[in-house]
């Protein structure tokens, strides 16, 4: 008997998901995070575990882990110092960027900061044409003037991001070679080997963005895999990254920028699952924790891909599952500001203090304080027993401002609901626009700790089809860890128009990315061809931007161009609403994605309902300001076919179901809670 665990470190705690590959059972488990000792939540839990389920460290065959201490990094910088070295004349890379500002239509917005100041940019005297033809070779006595210039300004790692990179790398190459013989075990970070893409800034950014975590995520990576060897856990220990799918840890540590948004992906990759194995085709995730709400679109199981995901102040330009995040997790202070106007977030509370009701030091009001006040969480213990809510001292978190805004607490509390939603409904908005879809199609599909205490609020405002909550709402963000699959991109810029004699060059390229995929595959221990998928960044000849589009394999090897250009024109007309079919097309990039499919849990039916669903009890809660008698169940107690009516509260060990008036209830066959709009 072996167990697959997976793990997601959040803000305010960590979950984890067990699979018993002899039994197919799933357990789980929440735990207070700890960022002021990160790696002790696992041990933690470890022990937990062991204890609770007999599960011993030995005995664990398989373990991933996702976190976010690369995107925490960025947003609040504090990454160690690095340099830059740019070809000369272009030091300017990052301050110039694209001369965006953050508020088109505010006169006082400013651009942020660069992660690297201006004085560590150094320009090296080196040129590279756009055919890739090498114009002047980097000079040693150059590059160590700039190597000893940036030690004594005490950076402590190097990214380089020469011009036309993406074409050749030979020089960043040279110069790689170069520090590390004048300076070994200095980081140096290559934009080409990082992810080789045309425009001059994005690859920059990119790269000056892994640069930046590295020796941060190295660390915490190091004292993670310590920590687990301690305990006894030998087995491979995996990552999960940006593009939705896991990698080794010694890939982790020199591709920190894979992995920066792992957390965030790993729960839509587990909802995408998870809605498709219940039937469900067409949903929004609603990922909401401690510290955010997070969006993302998924169709027929498939995560929505981009690149330009915004990390912090920074966009980063990886393929990346497109998730839009606001500052409205469970955690986010409620405050008034000078003018008198009620605010929610971004700041959160996080795991320490916490929300005040948590009875953990927190004394600011949060949105939980808020569900708490309004007495529509906290009838049951919640986080597996670590937290019992105190009701009072919500109420108490809240008063201060209710004294200040001249209203009552319940009616506050409803007021703080109201603000968080509308903030999260300006998110996806743009994610509707951005993937030309109609909300009114999709059922939002509700997780993390506190997804599904607001879901149906959202999912109000939007007009949607429903709400879904899954049996493990919770933890699906560690189940998405168990499910995700060995996953790995590879990019080369190829620059030229879609004819049938450019095929031939298109074909070879093709080739040689799936060698490289294959052999990636095999040194992460995968016994199997995996799956291939195949992208082309293309555009109409004259437009400034390209649209990602799948294309098939055998039309390279064919060399049929008309296939290819028909799917583009198919792409861009589903995207904007027209195409011209007598246009030249240019493709920009081939990405090539390969993935191995790992074991994954069985999703299987549960009893059937042998009579109605009954309440345990009954509270008085409180929706917009208004006060209801609201049924109060369990979810143990809940069987396929119940059908309920709201207001309802929903109480489980790793969430809690709000239920608001004019919406009902029914449990399916997996045991999710299908939750739709009806007559009052």
């Amino acid at each position: 008997m072996t167990y697959r665990i997976g793990v997601d470190v959040g803000g305010s705690f960590t979950d984890f998901a067990v699979f018993d590959t002899g039994t197919g059972k799933l357990a789980t488990l929440k735990v207070f995070s700890r960022p002021d000792a990160p790696g002790e939540e696992i041990l933690s839990a470890l022990d937990i575990l062991s204890e609770r389920d007999g599960i011993e460290p030995s005995e664990v065959s398989y373990f991933t882990h996702g976190t976010t201490v690369g995107v925490n990094t960025v947003i609040e910088r504090n990454g160690h110092d690095i340099a830059l070295f740019t070809t000369k004349n272009f030091e300017d890379v990052l301050q110039v960027a694209r001369l965006k500002i953050p508020e088109i239509h505010n006169l006082y917005s400013v651009r942020p900061e660069p992660l690297v100041s201006r004085d560590r940019v150094f320009g090296i005297d080196e040129r590279i044409l756009a055919t890739g033809e090498v114009l002047k070779a980097p000079d040693e006595t150059d590059v160590a003037c700039a190597v000893q210039a940036a030690i004594e300004a005490g950076c402590k790692g190097i990214v380089l991001a020469f011009l036309h990179s993406y074409r050749n790398p030979a020089n960043e190459d040279a110069v790689t070679s170069i520090i590390e013989r004048l300076a070994p075990g200095l980081p140096v970070i290559s934009s080409a080997a990082t992810w080789p893409i045309m425009r001059e800034y994005e690859r920059t950014i990119t790269a000056v963005i892994s640069g930046y975590v590295q020796p941060r995520v190295a660390n915490y990576l190091d004292r993670f895999e310590k920590v687990l060897r301690e305990r006894g856990v030998t087995c491979p220990l995996l990552i999960t990254k940006t593009n939705g799918g896991v990698m080794g840890i010694d890939q982790a540590r020199s591709e920190c920028v894979q992995m920066i948004l792992s957390g965030t992906a790993s729960g839509v990759i587990g909802a995408g699952y998870l809605a498709k194995a219940s039937g469900f085709d067409r949903i929004m995730s609603l990922d909401i924790g401690g510290t955010s709400a997070d969006v993302a679109v998924i169709i027929d199981g498939e995560a929505q891909y981009g690149t330009g995901e915004l990390i912090g102040d920074f966009q980063i330009h990886v393929p990346s599952v497109s998730v839009s995040s606001v500052g409205q997790g469970g955690g986010s202070v409620a405050w008034i500001d000078r003018l008198g106007l009620l605010h929610v977030g971004p700041e959160s509370a996080g795991s320490t203090p916490g929300p005040a009701c948590y009875g953990r030091g927190g004394t600011r009001p949060t949105i939980t304080d808020a569900m708490a006040a309004a007495n529509l969480i906290g009838h049951m213990p919640l986080g597996y027993g670590a937290v019992n809510v105190d009701h009072a001292a919500s109420q108490a978190a809240l008063a201060p401002l209710a004294e200040r805004l001249g209203t009552s607490v319940e009616e506050l509390a409803g007021n703080i609901v109201d603000i968080s939603v509308s903030g999260m409904y300006a998110e996806v908005s743009a994610l509707v626009s951005r993937f030309a879809i109609d909300p009114r199609e999709f059922h939002l599909f509700a997780f993390g700790g506190a997804g599904a205490m607001l879901a149906c609020f959202l999912a109000k405002e939007l007009d949607m089809r429903g709400v879904v909550v899954p049996p493990t709402a919770g933890v699906v963000s560690a189940y998405g860890g168990l499910v995700a699959d060995l996953k790995n991109d590879f990019i080369r810029t190829v620059y030229c128009e879609v004819t049938v004699e450019a095929l031939a060059e298109l074909c070879a390229t093709f080739e040689a990315l799936e060698v490289e995929a294959r052999t990636w595959l095999e040194t992460q221990g995968y016994s199997g061809r995996g799956s291939i998928r195949l992208y082309a960044d293309m555009r109409y000849l004259g437009q400034s931007f390209e649209i990602e589009t799948p294309i098939q394999p055998a039309w390279l090897r064919q060399g049929d161009a008309a296939a290819i250009r028909a799917a583009f024109h198919q792409e861009h007309d589903r995207l904007y609403g027209h195409r011209d079919e007598n246009a030249d097309v240019q493709m920009v990039s081939l990405r090539l994605v390969i993935a191995g499919a790992t074991q994954k849990p069985p999703l299987n039916p549960i009893a059937v309902a042998q009579a109605p669903a009954e309440p345990r009890f009954h509270v008085e809660g409180w929706f917009s300001g208004r006060s209801w008698m609201t049924g109060v169940y369990h979810r143990a107690d809940l069987a396929a076919g119940h059908r309920f009516r709201g207001p309802a509260i929903v109480a489980q060990d790793d969430t809690t179901t709000v239920v608001p008036p004019a919406f009902e209830v029914l449990v399916d066959c997996f045991g999710n809670l299908v939750i739709t709009k009806t007559e009052l």
